[in-house]
């Protein structure tokens, strides 16, 4: 092992997550053949631990266990070590979470599970700490007692590993397609379930530790619409106001950590992730269209701006994630003492900033810090300070300002700069709805250049790759990466109206159905029919951390049917949905992305047409109102006076006319048309009006 003193196998890699341990005395090994073929002649299980590079506890764990030579030197002699990028390999990922699972565990990362050489997992667990402790045992007591386990006790190991593997297999198999209608009483009684469990103090749903879970606040809002209940709208509102006002927000650089470890979103896990500031950003967009609220507005702006700032390749594409920690230590960058801040901005406008953001001598994190968060209002700071209330703002404005310049002398977390395809498709998306509902030139262009780089770097004709970095795209394309860029290409076709995003969005859906169809049960595996062979393909319509792709897929199929009129996309969606029914009635809270797809089906598609020229101010000023109002499942053809339209168009575009000269828009469900309107008071009843 002397020659791996300095680097091991890793060093090589391209995942910044397994560079991290290149330095360990592990003897690891990427995921891979080499490492398959060593344990299947020397016999020794295989040590699989995965994580990802903003992981707090995963750096524990590599920090504790993976750098300590005699804890290393019991994983050598005993396992094959490897390690896995959960971010590179979510199929990997999903197998052994799902089989912790399955063990009666929960899942969570670091991930450390035991496989047969035949890659059958036998025993797993999380974190395991270097010695008996937090009622966890020690991880070299695992070790050695897992090794006498595996040579001693074979034909257990034999049998616990096939029940696993029958359990797994079990899960995949979907069941009987149920003949009932699908019916707004699905989601009646879908929403009566998921709101039993809202916090009507802080928003959101449950209690600590507490996640944005902007699937179902997606399907408040859709709901509220549908059903004409302005109180579901405002749970989603609120939820998301006091996210904004929260310690989960950034208040210095903007951006929003992964979640929240109390119930108020005041004290963050700190890590931030790209997918999670495109999904928040995308419910805010969809908040503010019904709200006009500033906060959302402000939350929309702050965010884009960060990742434009700081997780943007030079070509477009996006980063995927910032550490949670920063030397060793959980949220050190980011958070403050009431001395920092007196000492940075003097004594009256410290008070002003500190009363502000709740900062206070006990602080509300480790150490006397504090997390910044919203915590007064301008006009009780005014009172409690005895000044005027004018002063307040621009007090915490420049003061804001004179703290990000501090806190980015700080040493800084890490940056993991490889870029995703399915969570760029979710960020591409974020700036062109914002730039769409904002009417904001530079969030458009960031969705297009996002496109572009995809199309450029991890696309090659109509298959997708998974990752980039360095100049190298790797990985053959999960069903993700399909469905969320899918997304992400029809929503820049609606930026740009350039029917060549269209063509593509329909070629990567072709090629999802074809590589991804499970002929027997139906819906979607999570691997390409002619990707890696695994233990098992991976089948889940769950939302978990991301939405889920089988319900982004079908969600797809929908918008696609309306551009293309494409009989083949409506009717396989139609069918996923009868397959998951009883899932969503049963466990919804599981299922946001799934109903927000049926509710699509319930309330019916909006093909809205404009006809006028794109260049004239009042064309534009129509089509920006179109795009302000809420109502997600619409789309927009704009077509110029006397355009001569491109080949496979909808029939409905067709003959539509201007009247009078002015901009003209036909509003269509399903393909049957309005009468043509002129005015937007006329308008904005047609795009709301749900059952026809």
């Amino acid at each position: 092992m002397s020659e791996h003193a300095k680097t091991n196998r890793l060093s090589k890699e391209t995942s910044p997550y397994l560079v991290q341990h290149a330095q360990n005395p592990v003897d690891w090994f990427p995921w891979g053949d080499e490492a398959f073929k060593k344990s299947r002649a020397e016999n020794k299980p295989i040590l699989l631990s995965i994580g990802y590079s903003a992981c707090h506890w995963c750096h524990v764990m590599e920090h504790e266990s993976f750098s300590n030579e005699e804890i290393a030197g019991l994983m050598n002699k005993y396992f094959v070590n490897v390690k896995v990028d959960r971010e590179e390999r979510p199929d990997v990922d999903n197998i052994y979470q799902t089989a912790l699972q399955v063990m009666g565990q929960g899942g969570g990362w670091p991930l450390t599970m035991f496989l047969t050489p035949d890659l059958e997992p036998f025993y797993g667990g999380t974190y395991f700490p270097p010695e008996n402790r937090y009622s966890r045992p020690g991880f070299p007591s695992v070790l050695l007692s897992i090794a006498k386990h595996f040579h001693e006790e074979t034909e257990t190991v034999a049998e616990n590993a096939q029940q696993v593997k029958d359990a797994l297999a079990q899960i995949n198999s979907t069941g009987k397609v149920r003949e009932e209608e699908l019916t707004l009483e699905i989601l009646e009684r879908s929403l009566e379930k998921i709101t039993s469990t809202y916090d009507p103090a802080h928003g959101g749903f449950g209690s600590e530790p507490k996640f944005p879970n902007t699937m179902l606040l997606s399907f408040l809002m859709r709901m509220s619409r549908l059903t004409e209940n302005s109180e579901l709208a405002d749970m989603a509102v609120h939820t998301l106001k006091k996210m904004a006002e929260g310690g989960i927000f950034d208040h210095l650089a903007g951006g929003y950590a992964r979640y929240s470890v109390d119930s108020r979103w005041l004290v963050p896990h700190f890590e931030k992730m790209l997918y999670d500031n495109a999904l928040i950003t995308l419910a805010n967009v969809e908040a503010f269209q019904l709200s006009k609220e500033p906060l959302l507005k402000k939350a929309i702006r702050e965010t884009l701006d960060f990742v434009l700032a700081e997780m943007t390749h030079d070509e477009g594409g996006f980063y995927s994630s910032f550490d949670a920690d920063t030397e060793g230590e959980e949220g050190k960058c980011y958070v403050w003492t009431s001395k920092e801040i007196h000492e940075l901005l003097g004594e009256k406008d410290g008070k002003i900033v500190c009363a502000y953001f709740g900062v206070t001598a006990g602080g509300n994190f480790e150490n006397n810090t504090s997390v910044l968060h919203q915590a007064n209002t301008p006009r009780n700071i005014a009172f409690d300070l005895d000044i005027d209330e004018s002063e307040i703002m621009p007090a915490v404005e420049t003061g804001r300002q004179k703290l990000l310049a501090a806190r980015r002398l700080r040493p800084q977390p890490a940056l993991d700069d490889k870029v995703i395809t399915s969570w760029n498709g979710l960020m591409i998306s974020a700036f062109a709805m914002a730039g769409l509902a904002l009417d904001e030139p530079r969030y458009k262009e960031a969705a297009v250049k996002g496109a572009e780089f995809i199309l450029k770097w991890l696309s090659r004709g109509s298959e997708l790759r998974h990752t980039y970095r360095s100049g190298r795209g790797k990985l053959k394309g999960f069903l993700d990466d399909y469905a969320f860029f899918t997304a992400a290409l029809l929503d820049v076709h609606q930026i740009t109206q350039d029917h060549n995003y269209l063509e593509q969005a329909v070629a990567f859906t072709d090629e999802m159905v074809k590589l991804f169809t499970d002929d027997r049960y139906g819906g979607y595996f999570y691997t390409p029919r002619d990707g890696e062979l695994l233990i098992q393909r991976p089948k889940t319509a769950l939302d978990q951390s991301l939405p889920s792709g089988v319900a982004v897929g079908v969600s797809n199929l929908f918008r696609l049917f309306s551009l293309t009129e494409r009989a083949d996309f409506r009717l396989p969606a139609i069918h996923i949905l009868r397959i998951y029914r009883k899932d969503m009635e049963e466990n919804p809270a599981a299922f946001g992305s799934m109903l927000n797809a049926l509710e699509t089906y319930i309330s019916g598609m909006r093909e809205v047409v404009v006809v006028g020229d794109p260049e004239q101010a009042e064309t534009r000023e129509l089509v920006n109102k179109i795009y302000s109002a809420f109502q997600p499942n619409k789309v927009v053809f704009l077509i110029g006076p006397g355009q001569v339209l491109p080949p496979k168009t909808p029939d409905l575009l067709q003959e539509k006319t201007q009247l009078d000269g002015k901009p003209t828009v036909y509003v269509c469900r399903n393909f049957v048309c309005s009468s043509p309107v002129t005015e937007w008071e006329d308008l904005e009843p047609l795009l709301i009006q749900m059952i026809a």
